[in-house]
């Protein structure tokens, strides 16, 4: 499935056009899946190509199911995969690297905060915790971290992490935070605390972009990447989530995929309290 986020303009040579491939929904292999880096580049790209530097091309792949051509290009490498003027570039921390330096408008994204930077360092590790350990001590440790983010926010009072643009660290911080309420919520009753209004705050004008609303996955498909992974981790399902063979007992997991399919996708964005600058606040 490919969806276009923006104007090819490579034809007449305006801008030229980048393709992300993201893993595709763990329930039904089209829409999109719970990949956390998948949608924090699909929120860099996107951004840029709102601003008409790039146009996006956004393909997802069913990696239970790869197309013959994805594992002829790419053979195991998972997404998100980057592709610029037919060079693909595989790994994360190159494809961070790739949309910094060379891709147009990139090095804009990458701003220098060091602060910022080790306050959301370890927060995806906390929620982890939680969900294996499930006990009170692991989520305090994650409230506590989520109380340090809105410190700071209530100390800077900007709309962003640091000003009131976005910048890579919002396409860092908002699919983590997506993922610790729908995750948390689902499985351990974890809930963001309404106390944190800066945090709250933060987190309603992200679900105002579109760069956020169109790259996010749907709270069904959260939920089931955390379901697969705890059944990976029993044994019961490879973690690279391979074709199952013809010989092999169906996991719990990819039968209970059958019914989920069914399902309309929902989507959390509600805000539990009064956003000051507001004059609408979401139920």
């Amino acid at each position: 499935m490919s969806d276009e986020i923006a104007e090819n303009g490579t034809a007449n040579g305006d801008v030229p056009e980048i393709e992300l491939i993201i893993k595709a929904s763990t329930i039904d292999g089209r829409r999109k899946g719970a990949c956390l880096f998948c949608q924090e580049y699909f929120m860099d790209l996107y951004l840029l190509a709102e601003l008409k530097t790039i146009s996006l091309k956004v393909t997802t792949v069913d990696m239970q199911k790869p197309p013959p051509d994805f594992r002829t290009n790419f053979e195991a490498t998972h997404p998100p995969i980057l592709i610029d003027n037919g060079l693909a570039i595989l790994e994360n921390e190159k494809i961070e690297r790739h949309i910094m330096k060379s891709v147009p408008g990139g090095h804009n994204l990458f701003v220098q905060d060091k602060e910022v930077a080790s306050l959301i360092e370890n927060l995806y590790s906390k929620l982890k915790l939680v969900l294996v350990r499930k006990d009170e001590q692991k989520s305090a440790a994650l409230r506590a971290h989520l109380s340090r983010i809105d410190g700071l926010l209530e100390r800077r009072g900007t709309r962003f992490l640091t000003g009131d643009t976005m910048c890579c660290f919002d396409c860092e911080l908002m699919p983590r935070l997506q993922h610790i309420r729908v995750a948390g919520k689902y499985f351990v009753d974890f809930e963001i605390p309404a106390s944190f209004r800066s945090l709250w705050r933060y987190m309603y004008h992200m679900y105002q972009l579109d760069a956020f609303t169109q790259s996010c996955p749907a709270d069904q498909d959260i939920i089931n990447h955390y379901k697969l992974q705890q059944i990976a981790t029993k044994g019961l399902l490879s973690p690279t989530l391979t074709r199952q063979r013809k010989d092999e007992t169906p996991t719990p997991a990819l039968k209970m995929k059958k019914h989920e399919e069914l399902e309309t996708p929902t989507f959390t964005t509600s805000i539990p309290v009064d956003i000051n600058d507001s004059n609408n606040t979401e139920e």
